[in-house]
């Protein structure tokens, strides 16, 4: 059971590296848009109580990106782990809180990154992903 939740080596690698290779398995993914291989080196990473950081970064990417392109993408990849049961709504939930906080230092950098949010927030709560509470939850 203990595998099941943990992972059975993911939860002994640094969280920076964790970080680093979810960065990269994003990029790919914007790259290649093969959501089969993407959700593979997810679980690959074997660290499903750490997905709320996948959700993180990928919320991010699209803040920091340029275009409808990744927005689409993103959003078909969270759909699809989303589905899967790779990403729980507790993880979903806890991705997007970190970004609704964070928001304002993002803006920093991304002065539309207010309007940029509320377009893939919407976007996710019309195809199912996060919960009306969490839509509205957004600054």
């Amino acid at each position: 059971r203990l595998d099941n939740v943990w992972g059975v080596g993911g939860g002994q690698r640094p969280v920076k590296h964790l970080v680093k290779e979810m960065n990269l398995l994003l990029r790919e993914y914007l790259l290649s848009g093969e959501v089969s291989e993407a959700e593979h080196c997810l679980r690959e990473l074997e660290v499903p109580h750490f997905h709320h950081e996948l959700v993180y970064e990928a919320v991010v990417m699209v803040l920091e990106g340029s275009g409808e392109g990744p927005v689409a993408m993103m959003v078909t990849l969270l759909k699809v782990l989303w589905e899967t049961g790779l990403v729980t709504l507790d993880q979903m939930n806890r991705g997007f809180q970190r970004v609704y906080e964070e928001l304002g230092d993002i803006s920093l950098d991304v002065p539309l990154a207010h309007s940029l949010l509320e377009r893939l927030v919407e976007l996710c709560f019309d195809r199912g992903i996060i919960t009306k509470a969490l839509r509205d939850a957004c600054p």
